[in-house]
Parts: structure tokens; sequence; C-alpha cells
């Protein structure tokens, strides 16, 4: 019996316009072996909350280069928590600054890659997430 691959939701909140690293990202892990759902451009927190309930995904990727994520990721979780997701980890992808990592934390991201983040790293850490959240 194999194991179940990781579901993972990438989407692009927002009005950023910019889905080339998005599009990477989903790429890559599905050639890693993971069920990559892509919701494309302009996504609105309740698109994204639903979507990850319909498609019973294990995380919930989002890719943020507008410098909106302190006031989309807190709406994104509040929508999902709504949708009864709350134990669904949000990976956060982009432009963010430092300073604003402990905050993204406190709204369940478990992990931030930001730009030059190596792609083996990125699918150990998602592995590492989704086997400690099934715990």
């Amino acid at each position: 019996m194999s194991k179940h691959p990781v579901r993972i939701l990438i989407a692009k909140p927002g009005l950023d316009g910019h889905d080339r690293g998005a599009k990477v990202i989903a790429r890559m892990l599905r050639d890693a072996g993971m069920e990559v759902i892509y919701t494309g451009l302009r996504q609105t927190p309740e698109m994204i909350a639903e979507a990850a309930l319909q498609e019973d995904v294990d995380l919930v990727g989002l890719s943020i280069l507008s410098g909106a994520h302190t006031s989309l990721v807190p709406r994104i979780r509040e929508k999902m928590n709504e949708c009864g997701l709350e134990a669904i980890p949000l990976l956060l992808g982009g432009i963010i600054p430092q300073d604003d990592y402990e905050s993204m934390q406190a709204y369940g991201v478990a992990s931030i890659f930001g730009p030059g983040t190596r792609a083996d790293a990125i699918v150990s850490e998602i592995e590492t997430i989704v086997s400690k959240s099934k715990q």
C-alpha cells in the first residue's frame, strides 16, 4: 500500500498579477510527486478557503509579492477556520520582510519561502509539515 501523495493548493490572493513563481513552484511540487491544485490569479480569501475545502488539501500555499500579506493572510485564515480548516497549515512565498515572520506564524503560516529558496528545501519542508500535521 503506497502512502497518500501530499495534496497542496497553490493560490495567488489579492490583486497581484505576477504568477510566474507560483506556476514554477506548482510544477516543481507536481514533479516531486505531489498533487497540486493551482487556483490562478486574483483569488479572494473566500475562494481560497472554498477551494481548500472542496479539494481536501493537506496544505495551502500562498504566493504574495504585493506586500499585502499582513491583510490577506489573516483574512484567509479566518475564512479557512469558518470552513473547519483550522488544522490546515499555510505556506507563504514571495517578498515577506523578516519582521513579519512572527505575525504570519500566529495565523498558521508553518513556513515562509523567499526568493531563491531551493526546490529540495521546499519539498523537504512540505513533507515535514504534512507528517507533523497528520500526527
